[in-house]
């Protein structure tokens, strides 16, 4: 069974679905398949725009450190840039938890569709962490630089309600998945080789400074990988307890 599943929902529109339920946690083996799965869409003439979803209790809580060294999270990371630089446009469709490195996948496509019971969250300072994903550049072009650092800072989460209302994300649905198919289908209603062409020249500097933020978000995550800090933040997550942290 593969990670990810692709079909066609609508005219012109197909889905890229999350299959690791229930809580789609995403390493590099699953990215990869993402971003194959997504640029293989780039010369399909008969699909013009895509929606994110995931099957389970939640969109992606997060992602698989387990096993992870530094030269796994930069490989983990050239994944990431190859889901920003597909073509054609994207829709994410949010339930459940966008956490982490989850809010980082859902933060690349186009645009958000969540339930207003969603919980999308910045968490990493909590886990003794550095953010990464290019949170560094979407959070921020999303809800302006002094929301980005609060929510990093705090780590705290948002509903989807919130969310819509901080910019976060872009329309709330009680069925984002069935929402967001509509949204790409507006979308697709339009020309075809107009898309990826408008595409291209609007997410041209995003994706540029996306490419240069996973590097400094990669070293920064390496140097943090090791420490007790980030030990105990997984612990007292796992644990659901508040962590003990001890500045090492």
């Amino acid at each position: 069974m593969t990670d990810v599943l692709t079909k066609p929902v609508a005219d012109r529109v197909a889905l890229l679905e999350l299959r690791r339920p229930p809580h789609n946690f995403i390493d590099e083996r699953g990215l990869t398949e993402l971003a194959d799965a997504l640029l293989a869409y780039d010369d399909d003439d008969d699909v013009s725009c895509l929606v994110l979803a995931a099957q389970g209790k939640h969109f992606c809580a997060g992602v698989d450190l387990r096993g992870i060294g530094a030269a796994g999270i930069r490989r983990f990371y050239r994944q990431a840039l190859r889901v920003f630089s597909g073509r054609k446009p994207v829709v994410a469709a949010v339930h459940g938890a966008a956490v982490g490195g989850g809010l980082g996948l859902a933060m690349a496509a186009d645009f958000r569709v969540a339930a207003p019971d969603a919980r999308l969250t910045a968490n990493f300072a909590r886990l003794g962490f550095h953010h990464g994903f290019g949170l560094s550049v979407t959070l921020p072009r999303s809800v302006g630089q002094q929301r980005a650092l609060e929510l990093l800072y705090t780590g705290r989460s948002v509903s989807g309600t919130e969310a819509a209302e901080l910019g976060l994300c872009d329309r709330v649905a009680d069925d984002p998945r069935d929402a967001a198919i509509a949204f790409a289908s507006e979308i697709a209603a339009s020309a075809p080789l107009s898309l990826p062409a408008i595409r291209a020249t609007m997410r041209r500097s995003m994706v540029a400074d996306v490419s240069a933020a996973l590097d400094i978000e990669a070293n920064a995550q390496a140097a943090l990988l090791g420490t007790a800090d980030f030990a105990e933040g997984i612990a007292a997550s796992v644990e659901k307890r508040p962590p003990r942290f001890t500045s090492s």
